[in-house]
């Protein structure tokens, strides 16, 4: 259990550093133009700061896996790990358009491989709570 939580660390991180290039890849200069500037300014510093919480999740889950499943608080966090990512699950099938990806390979690869993310990390930090 301890090497899937510092497996899933190392994703996370790996994921809060792909957040680097979105404003690239999602063309942000042209699209955010027509927003004004506190909402585009809003773009970027939430885009930030999930990356940052993102990188803070990994790095806990690597430096302090064992806390998380042996100690009272640290199955508290795994709850509420469990919650965060079986909402961010909810949203994925739920609330994005699947005309963002139907008929897309590149992107119907990305949403099958980041719903699979998310329901084994959920699944797991909700197995850690409830062990």
């Amino acid at each position: 259990m301890t090497l899937q939580l510092q497996i899933i660390g190392v994703l996370l991180m790996f994921l809060a550093l792909i957040h680097v290039g979105f404003p690239k890849y999602f063309k942000w200069k042209i699209e955010l133009k027509s927003l004004s500037l506190i909402n585009s300014q809003m773009m970027t510093t939430h885009t930030f700061f999930i990356a940052l919480t993102v990188f803070l999740m990994g790095l806990l889950c690597v430096t302090s896996a064992s806390e998380l499943m042996g100690t009272n608080l640290g199955n508290k966090i795994s709850l509420g790990l469990g919650i965060f990512w079986l909402i961010r699950l909810f949203f994925q099938l739920f609330v994005y358009s699947s005309l963002l990806w139907k008929g897309k390979k590149f992107e119907t690869a990305m949403h099958i491989v980041f719903t699979i993310f998310w329901i084994y990390m959920s699944a797991l930090f909700f197995y850690i709570y409830f062990q």
